[in-house]
C-alpha cells in the first residue's frame, strides 16, 4: 500500500534524471523490508506552478511525500526518512529545497480494489 510521490519543479527537469532518481527511490522503499514487494507505489509528479517562500518560482524544490498504512515504529519511519533523502542529496544536492515527509494513513478509511 505505501505511496512514494515525488513533486518537483519543472526546472529540475534540467538538472536531475528524474526517472533514474525515482527509481532509486523506489528500490529504497522495496529493500526497507517495510513492505510487501508488489503494494510499492511510486511516481513523480512535475509542478508548473510553485512558490518557495520569498524567493517564489526562481528556485527549485524535490518534496518527497510517502503515505504508509499506521503500524510501522517511529524509528523504521526515520530510517527510511533517512534513506529516501540520503539518495536525494546524492543525486539532487544541487536543488535548492529537499524534503521528506512520511505519513501515517488510518487503516479504517483505506479503501483498496485490486483488479
Amino acid at each position: 500500500m505505501p505511496n512514494l510521490v515525488m513533486e518537483y519543479s519543472n526546472s529540475v527537469d534540467e538538472r536531475v534524471n528524474v526517472q533514474g532518481l525515482l527509481e532509486d527511490l523506489h528500490f529504497v522503499v522495496l529493500q526497507s523490508g517495510l513492505f510487501d514487494t508488489l503494494s510499492v507505489k511510486s511516481r513523480a509528479l512535475r509542478c508548473h506552478h510553485w512558490l518557495l517562500g520569498d524567493e517564489g518560482d526562481s528556485s527549485d524544490f524535490i518534496h518527497i511525500g510517502f503515505e504508509l498504512l499506521a503500524g510501522r515504529t517511529e524509528e523504521q519511519k526515520r530510517d527510511l526518512s533517512r534513506q529516501l533523502m540520503a539518495v536525494l542529496q546524492q543525486q539532487a544536492g544541487h536543488v535548492r529545497s529537499l524534503t521528506v515527509n512520511i505519513r501515517d494513513m488510518d487503516p479504517s478509511c483505506f479503501q483498496k480494489i485490486i483488479n
